[in-house]
């Protein structure tokens, strides 16, 4: 029991960091895709 229990956890931390490390990503690429729209929208009304 002990064996499985341990692979269960591993499991569930390997799957909690994945999780993570891909939310970290995506937050980044849509905040940096929101500032340019921005930048863009920003520059058009100045023009």
């Amino acid at each position: 029991m002990d064996e499985q229990l341990r692979i269960i956890l591993i499991i569930i931390v390997s799957v909690s960091i994945f999780g993570l490390l891909v939310f970290v990503f995506v937050k980044n690429y849509i905040r940096n895709k929101i500032n340019r729209l921005l930048e863009d929208e920003d520059k058009n009304n100045l023009e």
